[in-house]
């Protein structure tokens, strides 16, 4: 809690038994859609259970929860790809049955570089009207090959109306890269997350999707990829107002990055987000907490007051998920 309000945290993953992932990837590696998953609500309130300890240990009091992204599998072929989504939002919506008062759900979407995004319509609507789902993810780069039409391109239209019909935001979330450049990396996943966000961001700002889109949210992770190193009125940087639709969460580790990210995006358009379960195990020297505890972190920023932590904490995540109830 913060000044008696609940802690939203809108960047979480879904925890699973060991044998989720394996069989999704059985499902891949024998071509085969229709496996069922056998998994007992048991076993996926087992492994809520550090989930959830977690999120105590971390002051998050409700969790948006979404897919993994490295396992969201969108460089599959479509017909796979409409299978494990599915399954994923099937399991998810499971997860937040056994705990409604920490969970709300977010969806994962069958994208796919083969397909427009006309085929994501159908699962987002369900997710929504039948999971009762709050948003979804979106991959900038689904085949992993930066060969997707940009976030600005009509490529995305489809996608783009039924949300803003449904009054969800969409959340940029990469996955995996097939750059070569890159492989001696490790995690290089991690460098194409921000590499992704950063051109999404520009893309969007620059174009006019939200003129076409007037009532469209999109929140972009990891405090939008990169940082801006140009002025505000530089011509390289978009001159409107965005902040009715472009949003970014709070999730980067190192505290310099963080301060810097809030003061150039400005507070009313970021949001408390960890990623935990996730990346951010790494523990840090001077508190021995995991990097992802980030709520003592942002709390401790002494150029934010109170009400802007309030509003970063509580009040913008449920301004942009209008639907989130807490």
């Amino acid at each position: 809690m913060f000044q008696n309000h609940k802690v939203v945290d809108v960047h979480g993953h879904m925890s699973t038994p060991p044998h989720f992932r394996g069989h999704l990837g059985g499902m891949v590696s024998l071509n085969t859609p229709n496996r069922k998953l056998d998994i007992s609500d048991e076993q996926l309130e087992n492994a809520q259970k550090s989930h959830l300890k977690g999120m105590d240990e971390r002051n998050i009091d409700v969790q948006l929860l979404g897919p993994r992204p490295v396992a969201m599998w969108h460089w599959t072929r479509p017909f796979l790809q409409e299978a494990i989504c599915r399954l994923t939002n099937d399991v998810i919506a499971r997860i937040v049955k056994l705990h409604p008062d920490r969970f709300v759900g977010m969806a994962q979407l069958p994208q796919s570089a083969e397909l427009d995004t006309r085929n994501c319509v159908a699962e987002l609507e369900r997710c929504v009207k039948e999971l009762g789902f709050v948003g979804a993810y979106v991959n900038p780069d689904p085949g992993g090959r930066r060969q997707a039409p940009g976030m600005h391109d009509e490529y995305w239209h489809s996608l783009y109306a039924k949300a803003q019909e449904l009054d969800v935001p969409l959340m940029v979330h990469p996955s995996t890269s097939y750059d070569t450049r890159i492989e001696v990396i490790p995690h290089n996943y991690q460098m194409n997350n921000y590499i992704e966000e950063f051109i999404a961001m520009h893309l969007l700002s620059h174009s006019n999707v939200f003129e076409t889109f007037p009532r469209l949210k999109i929140v972009i992770c990891h405090c939008g990829g990169a940082l801006n190193r140009f002025i505000p009125t530089d011509h390289h940087l978009a001159q409107k107002d965005l902040s009715k639709n472009l949003f970014y969460d709070c999730c980067a580790y190192d505290v310099n990055f963080l301060t810097a990210a809030i003061k150039q995006k400005g507070v009313d358009q970021m949001m408390f987000g960890t990623e935990f379960p996730g990346s951010g195990g790494a523990v840090r020297p001077d508190t021995g907490r995991p990097s992802d505890d980030l709520f003592p972190v942002i709390d401790s920023l002494e150029f934010l007051s109170a009400e802007d932590k309030l509003n970063i904490f509580h009040k913008n995540p449920l301004k942009v998920f209008t639907r989130v109830k807490v």
